[in-house]
């Protein structure tokens, strides 16, 4: 996005790069006027430009200049500024309601009297198909095509209306399916580092490449040097259509690396061990940035692997400064010889060019870790930050397994039809996918030599291990080809199954009816080897409970071992064809024999012929037929897509706030509650409120496909919402702290019923709802349903002893309020049981941050107060709160 062309600062310069002639805002410049701001983070001086670039005197004003270079001061500085990214990132299973919304909000604007084409983006957008494919068929060399016909097959209503708004919406382009994962598409093609476009004057004005994205892993591009974060899909859609995203002035913590990994260490190991020690320190809402003499023995895969799971750390976002290692990279995937002239002139200029001469930033809070202590490592069973280290992985799951589920190991059961056995811990799944790790090419290549090893010497995955191979991106596919490593792949049972985010985002696919069925049938607990970034309950498979994430060599040697419940650094990992024990260390390649086959087979030619065309699509894509118009025509009869409800009746005066009077609770829950937990992903089951409605519309059990594939009809997605198999509420509790499953009790009668259908009762009732919760409410993706499913089903606030950032913005975002328990108080400190009423005072006249008193009478009659604290936190959050949501906020907007 170019420049308003206010500049109170004077600070527009030029630059010379490739030949050619660029203006720009100067940093430099501004410091004359402002003080010194060369110290400040690379991260902070992209948002100062941002700042300098739409300087009107009105969203941006001098004294939000002033308050970024006063930040150096105290490292911090409690002040609200408006942000304008560049560009907005989507994928298919947030991408789609935001389109759902986009066209809603021009049937709305029709029926306000407005234009319909004011709702159109105003900055480029990217929509990259991803997130669809499931895993339904394995292990053989048919699974990739069979995949992709089943994904088309489920899908065609949803790409479709896809399809349609690439051809309806301006500055809206569609990457189809099959082509890889976002955040790796947008790491190798889109981004630029370097953002550039002409202003109204017709010259190219250049500035860095920003984005928000509607995934959480948005931030893998800060690997690149790009600053980008994930929002809520509404956030994102407020974005497109010209509104700036209302932040504070964040503080940035200092992550300095040393030394070099150790031989045999992998990325994963590091980025597992930067999660918690990030985790520990406690850095949401905060901007982390890595510096320090380790980033040199950094590759940019490695980099942007540390910046994918910015969310498992709670980090607004983990960045990256530019140097060689960016150069080098833009030069390797294919980027114009041009653009990577201006990237390293405009970083240089601006002192945005990592030089280890220079003097370094000066952060908010530091730490440090010296490379060379990293340890193999695995994280789990039920979050990334549970680094656990190799060899005590077994030992630690027995103990899970005795504490928390009160079994045993050791017991084996019979599997209808086979010849083998299952126990507690027998690894079900082992998947190479996701993001993280898929198109880092010293991980691949590594997995690729531990099959090649496995395979020379006569190992197998065992019988019972579901086993996939989903890279990020096709690149991966052609150098693994061009190693001669997918022969061994394929050998161990890792075939080609797809691109995409597969079983990280719960698209395992089903595990095989009598393996499941002896699972379920004996209340094993088993586990799950994945490559991903989450492990969250009840999100790989219905199947497994435990979920370990791991590297994707590993991967493949728990694929051969089977196991958690032994230690895989000292027992035999498997017998040769000779009967002798084999044993991780034989298998492990060594760091230099990775080094010399991706410097042999990873070349330029490899990313400019796979995205040569990027946007084209393979002949199932280019076959879809579809219809244009202004606003969309939504079939009645389709359960994928549904005109949602939140624009009906809607004039262009807001309705008045109300209090909350004598709320219930809908659901009391523990700490670390997930979006996952609260709008699942995965399967529907049949017996579900969802599963229900799909079953009296017609729709097979074969033909449910996922919540995530459902996102566009507000019915399914509204009855999933805290539908999670794992999801515990405290309301009915158990040993187990909480009955599994979206249940809850419904007052008046005290019968125990789904969360949905005591919604739906209260809703006829005009009973207002809360929810209440522990730490890190809204924990992982930045799924915009677990907002919207809160809103439909009634919930006025949600009372939690933290939140987590995407999430409480889009709670925000669609009119809930958001309330903090204060410092040393909980649910449990106040005998909170969800027996109790609650009534909030005040709601019309609520101020960002402001203590609030919530009443609550139990249910003998004893009354008392909570003082919570709002977290509206800042003033355009609270307009948006008093419209009653963000789009309604820009809507009205527009409109008038």
């Amino acid at each position: 996005m170019i420049a308003t062309g206010h500049d109170s600062l004077n600070t527009r310069s030029t630059l010379e790069a490739g030949g050619k002639r660029y203006a720009y805002y100067s940093l430099e410049k501004a410091s004359a006027a402002l003080g010194d701001v060369s110290r400040l983070p690379f991260s902070m001086k992209v948002l100062l430009e941002n700042l300098l670039r739409f300087d009107d005197g009105v969203t941006v004003t001098r004294d939000d200049l002033q308050a970024m270079a006063d930040w150096l001061k105290d490292r911090r500085i409690n002040r609200e500024i408006q942000y304008r990214p560049a560009r907005v990132l989507m994928q298919d299973f947030t991408g789609v309601p935001a389109v759902v919304d986009l066209a809603a909000m021009r049937d709305a604007m029709k029926a306000l009297g407005g234009d319909p084409q004011k709702i159109n983006p105003l900055v480029p957008v990217h929509l990259v198909i991803d997130h669809s494919v499931m895993v339904d068929e394995f292990g053989t060399p048919k699974a990739f095509e069979d995949n992709v016909a089943l994904e088309y097959a489920r899908n065609a209503e949803r790409y479709q209306f896809l399809k349609w708004g690439s051809q309806s919406f301006d500055n809206f382009k569609v990457v189809p399916p099959g082509t890889g994962i976002c955040h790796q598409v947008n790491l190798e093609n889109l981004a630029q580092t370097v953002w550039t476009d002409e202003d109204a004057s017709g010259e190219t004005v250049a500035y860095p490449d920003t984005l928000v994205g509607t995934d959480s892993h948005t931030t893998m591009v800060n690997g690149l040097g790009v600053l980008g974060w994930g929002v809520g899909g509404i956030e994102a859609e407020a974005a497109m259509l010209g509104q700036p995203v209302s932040m504070l002035i964040p503080e940035v913590v200092g992550f300095r690396l040393d030394g070099k990994l150790k031989e045999g260490i992998t990325a994963t190991d590091l980025v597992l061990t930067v999660t918690q020690m990030l985790r520990a320190k406690g850095v949401v809402g905060r901007f982390v940035e890595f510096f320090g003499p380790g980033l040199d023995a950094l590759s940019l895969a490695d980099r942007a692997t540390i910046a994918n799971m910015a969310p498992e750390y709670g980090a607004t976002c983990g960045f990256f400064p530019i140097d060689e290692r960016t150069i080098d990279y833009l030069r390797l995937t294919g980027r114009d010889e041009d653009r990577i002239a201006l990237v390293e002139a405009y970083a240089k200029a601006q002192g945005m060019w990592r030089d280890a001469s220079a003097p370094e930033p000066l952060f908010t809070d530091t730490l440090e870790l010296d490379m060379g202590s990293v340890e193999p490592s695995l994280a789990g069973p039920k979050r990334p930050q549970d680094r656990v280290r190799l060899s005590e992985v077994d030992e630690l799951f027995n103990a899970e397994l005795d504490a928390t589920y009160k079994k045993q190991g050791g017991e084996r059961v019979a599997v209808e039809g086979e010849d083998f056995t299952i126990g507690h811990g027998d690894v079900m799944i082992a998947a190479i996918t996701s993001c993280t790790n898929t198109s880092n090419p010293s991980v691949l290549i590594a997995a690729g030599l531990v099959a090649r090893k496995a395979r020379a010497l006569g190992l197998t995955r065992q019988p019972w291990v579901k086993t996939s191979l989903a890279p990020g991106s096709q690149v991966v596919t052609e150098y693994l080809d061009a190693a001669g490593l997918t022969e061994d792949l394929n050998a161990i049972g890792f075939n080609l199954v797809g691109y995409g985010c597969t079983t990280c985002i719960g698209n395992s696919g089903p595990l095989a009816p009598a393996i499941s069925k002896s699972i379920n049938d004996n209340d094993l607990v088993a586990a799950s080897v994945l490559s991903g970034n989450r492990n969250f309950e009840g999100r790989v498979s219905p199947d497994c409970r435990a979920n370990y994430l791991a590297s994707p060599p590993l991967v493949v040697a728990y694929a051969l071992f089977g196991t958690v419940t032994r230690d895989i650094t000292k027992c035999a990992i498997g017998q040769d064809k000779d009967g002798n024990d084999v044993f991780l260390k034989e298998i492990w390649p060594s760091n230099d024999e990775v080094r010399a086959l991706i410097d042999a087979h990873v070349s330029r030619q490899m990313f400019q012929s796979r995205y040569a065309d990027v946007f084209h699509g393979d002949d199932k894509w280019r076959g879809i037929a579809v219809t244009g118009g202004d606003t969309y025509a939504w079939p009645s009869a389709s359960t994928y897509i549904q005109n949602p409800p939140y624009f009906e009746g809607m004039t262009m005066t807001p309705k008045p706030l109300t209090d909350v009077d004598g709320a219930r609770a809908l659901a009391l829950f523990g700490d670390s509650i997930t979006t996952d937990h609260i709008s699942p992903a995965g399967s529907i089951k049949l017996d579900s409120p969802a599963g229900e409605y799909l079953t009296e519309h017609q729709v097979p059990r074969a033909e449910f496909n996922s919540y995530g594939a459902r996102r566009g009809n507000h019915q399914v997605m509204m009855r999933g919402t805290f539908a999670n198999i794992r999801i515990r509420n405290k309301m009915l509790a158990n040993e187990h702290g909480g009955v599994e499953g979206g249940m809850t009790r419904y007052a008046p009668t005290n019968e125990t019923v789904p969360i949905y259908d005591a919604a739906m009762q209260y809703a006829d009732d005009r009973t207002p709802l809360v929810v209440i919760a522990g730490k890190e409410y809204g924990t992982g993706s930045s799924r915009d349903w677990a907002a919207k499913g809160t809103v439909l089903l009634g919930v006025r606030a949600v009372i939690a002893e933290s939140f987590e950032r995407i999430h409480r913005s889009n709670l925000v975002g669609m009119g809930v309020l958001p309330l903090q328990f204060v410092d040393g108080e909980s649910a449990a400190s106040h005998g909170l049981d969800g027996s109790e009423t609650y009534s909030i005072d005040g709601v019309a006249s609520i101020e960002p941050r402001q203590d609030v008193t919530v009443k609550v009478t139990r249910a003998n009659g004893e009354a008392f107060d909570i003082v919570a604290r709002c977290r509206i936190d800042t003033y355009n959050e609270l307009e948006y709160f008093r419209s009653g949501g963000i789009l309604h906020y820009v809507l009205r907007k527009l409109a008038a």
